[in-house]
């Protein structure tokens, strides 16, 4: 319990934080899909998940570094096995967020009829969730390496992150799908997100600060915007009556 363990333990826990606010915003989004009985479920198991690839994670240390070795070159540009989950990772980000783009724009929802199909509902949001906490967990982890090598301050910090953002989610989800802009608004932070993993896979870093700092002001815009908006409402009926 020295300072300097302490005070990693506090950083390392904001830190991932921080870094899964992009993970609940996409949970939030795709498990807006089921039925409202399933969503703090899939939410929980989602965030569980994250937790226990994460700590797989720090546990096979040595194996996660050896991930950074380079696998083949292609026009003189080496792709290690980081590389190649970052650019899936990104790609899939990308697709997935026009996609959900499209479909509020357009209108379209998914509906679940009947069982089977809320069943298979289930599975198919699992499968989503489960391939981006691999690589949001991957990102994380490789992060928190850079700042300390103490394991079991590392795991601490995590599990400590993870059940904090289990506290929030569900908070988070009802706030963001309750108002679409807000929803329109989080696609296109994690297309933002799908982005900058897709080009750090070209070695092209982008400091992570500047795109949660452009997110948090873009956020804090639109709130505003929501707070002027229901205060002209309020003034209309006002007049009205």
């Amino acid at each position: 319990m020295s300072p300097e363990i302490i005070i990693a333990f506090l950083t390392l826990t904001f830190l991932e934080v921080i870094l899964g606010i992009d993970n609940i915003i996409f949970i939030s989004i795709v498990t807006n899909k089921l039925p409202a009985a399933d969503q703090p479920r899939a939410r929980l198991i989602g965030l569980s998940l994250a937790m226990v690839f994460r700590i797989m994670l720090l546990l096979g240390i040595s194996w996660l570094i050896g991930f950074n070795q380079p696998l083949f070159t292609v026009l003189e540009m080496s792709f290690s096995g980081r590389d190649l989950i970052l650019l899936g990772g990104g790609l899939f980000l990308l697709g997935k967020s026009t996609m959900e783009i499209h479909h509020k724009v357009e209108g379209i929802e998914g509906t679940t009829s009947n069982q089977s199909g809320k069943k298979a509902s289930l599975g198919n949001i699992l499968f989503q969730i489960v391939l981006l906490d691999l690589v949001f967990s991957f990102d994380s982890i490789l992060t928190a390496i850079g700042l300390t090598d103490n394991i079991p301050v590392m795991i601490a910090a995590v599990i400590v992150s993870i059940i904090i953002m289990m506290v929030f989610a569900g908070r988070i989800s009802t706030f963001i799908n309750q108002h679409p802009s807000l929803q329109i608004l989080a696609l296109s932070f994690l297309m933002l997100i799908g982005f900058m993993l897709a080009i750090e896979a070209f070695e092209q870093h982008v400091p992570k600060g500047y795109i949660y700092f452009a997110v948090f002001f873009s956020m804090v815009v639109e709130v505003l915007n929501m707070r002027v908006r229901k205060k002209s409402i309020v003034n209309t009926n006002n007049t009205e009556a």
